[in-house]
């Protein structure tokens, strides 16, 4: 027996940062947006937890139980009495420590496929508790679509989306950690006050009427300093995007990958492939917005 869950990429159209909390986390206002770019993850009944991966960047996903989608097995075989005798097979799309939350998708697609494979009869409140557990983008992977995260990004209030967005996005020749971008952050910052993170009512305007002029003139990311002061290179890369006519451009999420928001599928065709010939970037795709969170498209 076996199941196999699709999970989104996530672009973040806002994000914004509050100051370090006690606890090393930040709070934040962080608009997410899934966008059509998949993993697909495959649970089948084992005799123990083994892991697999296949895909560009798949060398660099531990296939041990650091692994998110490994750890989400684990907590819902905890919470259910259940021993997590499953193999994961994980199909690679979403670019590898990309900024694009693929670790937070393979998790949230190995709990449904492995609520699904053990029949747990998990509500989507207890799935979403577990996910929450497991990271900040965790929640939003397993829901998709667009949603507000606050707190650390795990609380997830859905927004309504009025049309479809064109993206383009540029994979860097190169990876960013997480906490080394939220590190920087907090160096930029010393010495400043930080104003608490809120959601902007144009963006949200934007999203609900699909206008995609509106929302590129409300793109923000309070950790691009950071990336950019850590991997300058994606100036360049920034810089080429927008010079080809993108709407606008800017780091997704902690980096490296970049994002471009289009007028059209001429536009960001155009974009990709300037960002092609550039020689700044490792690879780029073309996709849109928004996508459905994870969902079971085999059993």
């Amino acid at each position: 027996m076996s199941v196999t869950v699709r999970v989104p990429a996530k672009v973040n159209v806002q994000l914004a940062v509050g100051a370090a909390r006690p606890d090393g986390f930040h709070d934040l206002a962080n608009v997410f947006l899934a966008v059509g770019l998949h993993d697909d993850v495959t649970a089948t009944a084992a005799d123990e937890l083994t892991l697999t991966c296949e895909g560009p960047g798949a060398d660099q996903v531990p296939l041990d139980r650091t692994n998110l989608a490994a750890r989400a097995a684990i907590a819902l075989g905890e919470r259910y009495g259940i021993e997590p005798r499953v193999h994961l097979h994980i199909d690679k799309d979403i670019p590898v420590a990309g900024g694009m939350a693929g670790g937070s998708a393979d998790a949230a697609g190995a709990l449904v496929a492995c609520d699904a494979l053990w029949g747990t009869g998990a509500t989507r409140d207890e799935l979403l508790d577990i996910c929450a557990e497991l990271g900040s983008d965790v929640p939003f992977s397993l829901v998709g679509g667009a949603a507000l995260g606050t707190g650390r990004g795990e609380k997830l209030q859905l927004l309504d989306v009025g049309g479809e967005f064109r993206w383009v996005f540029a994979a860097a020749d190169g990876g960013l950690s997480t906490p080394a971008v939220y590190g920087e952050f907090d160096r930029l910052a010393q010495g400043r006050a930080i104003p608490e993170p809120e959601a902007s009512p144009a963006l949200l305007d934007a999203l609900r009427s699909g206008d995609a002029t509106a929302l590129a003139a409300t793109l923000t990311n309070d950790l691009e300093p950071a990336a950019l002061s850590l991997f300058p290179a994606l100036k360049d890369t920034l810089d080429a995007g927008t010079a080809a006519g993108a709407l606008a451009g800017l780091v997704s999420g902690s980096g490296p990958t970049t994002a471009f928001l289009c007028a059209d599928e001429e536009s960001a065709q155009a974009v990709a492939a300037a960002l092609a010939a550039s020689g700044t970037c490792r690879s780029v795709r073309v996709t849109t917005s928004p996508a459905p969170g994870a969902t079971v498209v085999q059993r």
